[in-house]
């Protein structure tokens, strides 16, 4: 999650060349290269981002934010472990944040630090038992832990935190699917494809379980759609160690998808 702090500077006054300007001029340099990072990196432009918030953290090194936006930056650029140290400066420069807890569980899950991630979810919600973002990474921590109940109940949690969290709702779907509650699944994943047409990951979902039920007309036809949206849901391996599917509903996609 990309921060948008901004450093409050308590300006001294003084004369055109005093300390005053000085230090005006610093913040305004500041400001500058603060939102010049943030737009790359909100844009994807990671390798760019990274030089601007070095820069940033020259000229302010206790602004939390800015050592959290670098934190996201370096897991971008495949570095968890120094995001890892990014996020937990934020953390301490910034004790009272949620986001660099959510930001270093993240990192931590990309190394498979399950219990690591856990951990700084858990920190957030002893705080805000309703904040979405943590009860939906806590729950993809807990099916890769393998404990799909508690992830579908973690899921769900965030679907009713945050109304219109689509992918909460789907991936509740998916853990019911994997569960063997199939019919629940279907409702919330047909649920999820009439409000949203093009999300493909609830359209790749009902492929899955239509092929399952032996369906096999219904499920090419999502699986056209699914595939036009988005054609990473051909990958297996994305499917399990980015989006972190249940290994139930990555099986039947691929046999559908060995067949179709």
């Amino acid at each position: 999650m990309l921060l948008s702090g901004l450093l409050v500077l308590t300006l001294l006054l003084g004369g055109a060349w005093g300390p005053g300007a000085a230090l005006a001029a610093e913040a305004a340099d500041h400001q500058r290269l603060f939102e010049q990072a943030l737009e790359a990196s909100r844009q994807g432009r990671f390798a760019e981002a990274l030089p601007l918030w070095d820069q940033v953290l020259a000229l302010a090194p206790d602004d939390a934010a800015a050592w959290s936006n670098r934190g996201n930056v370096r897991l971008a650029l495949g570095d968890a472990e120094a995001a890892i140290a990014d996020q937990s400066r934020a953390a301490e420069l910034d004790p009272s944040s949620p986001d660099p807890h959510l930001n270093r569980g993240t990192a931590e899950e990309a190394l498979g630090r399950w219990e690591a991630a856990a951990a700084d979810y858990a920190w957030i919600l002893a705080r805000d038992p309703g904040d979405a973002s943590a009860l939906y990474n806590l729950g993809n921590v807990l099916g890769s832990q393998g404990d799909w109940a508690a992830a579908r109940a973690s899921f769900e949690a965030a679907a009713a935190a945050r109304p219109g969290f689509a992918m909460a709702r789907s991936s509740a779907a998916l853990a019911a699917f994997q569960l063997g509650d199939l019919a629940t699944a279907e409702q919330a994943l047909r649920s999820l494809i009439r409000r949203y047409p093009l999300f493909a990951d609830a359209r790749a979902g009902l492929t899955a379980l239509l092929w399952r039920q032996g369906s096999r007309g219904e499920a090419e036809s999502n699986w056209a759609a699914a595939s036009g949206l988005d054609p990473r849901y051909r990958q297996e391996e994305w499917l399990r160690q980015t989006r972190r599917w249940p290994p139930g509903p990555v099986e039947a996609l691929s046999q559908f998808l060995a067949l179709a």
